[in-house]
């Protein structure tokens, strides 16, 4: 028996390029590495039973406070006269790069084929975003880890969800928390 969480999404899944998290024996893991590679590119064991799920929950965890900053950083940026585009161009040629500004960037009309350029449709919606921060909280709380930037994501993304956002992708937080703008 193995947990394997992926990474990765819908176009991941349809292109075979997920990346599997895996918990249980290694033996059990070894044995269906080429099961994972036949359906993703990236297959990394995370130790035992449980630890592919601990494992999605921090990436996830991850991905929600980056997209949170990016979201506050580019709605500052176009308060203070700068474009979503060239601080865009910025963070991503600098310290701050990251999947969510680079990869995956929430403004609408900076970045095509991704949720933003879908009136942030389609993506991992924002309902399962709070799920997973739910979980990394109960989880920190099993193991007496203090995480105040997951409650606060925690409670960004459930305030999304009780707005009417539940369905979008979750990188509407730029749009439907900070009132950013679209890049025009």
């Amino acid at each position: 028996m193995l947990d394997a969480p992926v990474s990765g999404g819908v176009l991941a899944a349809e292109a075979g390029t997920l990346t599997f998290m895996v918990g249980g024996s290694e033996d059990a893991y070894q044995a269906a590495k080429p099961l994972f590679l036949s359906m993703g590119k990236n297959t990394i064991y995370c130790g035992g039973a449980g630890n592919g799920a601990a494992a999605k929950i921090c990436n996830n965890l991850t991905m929600a406070v980056s997209m949170l900053g990016v979201s506050e950083a580019l709605t500052l940026g176009q308060s203070l006269g700068i474009s979503a585009s060239t601080l865009t161009k910025i963070l991503n040629s600098s310290s701050a790069r990251c999947w969510s500004s680079d990869s995956y960037n929430p403004v609408p009309g900076v970045m095509e084929g991704v949720p933003a350029s879908r009136n942030y449709g389609g993506g991992f919606a924002s309902k399962l975003m709070a799920k997973d921060l739910n979980l990394a909280l109960a989880s920190a709380k099993e193991v007496g880890v203090d995480c105040p930037l997951t409650s606060q994501a925690q409670d960004i993304y459930a305030k999304l969800c009780e707005n009417g956002h539940d369905s979008k992708d979750f990188s509407c937080v730029f749009q439907h928390y900070y009132g950013g703008k679209d890049e025009v």
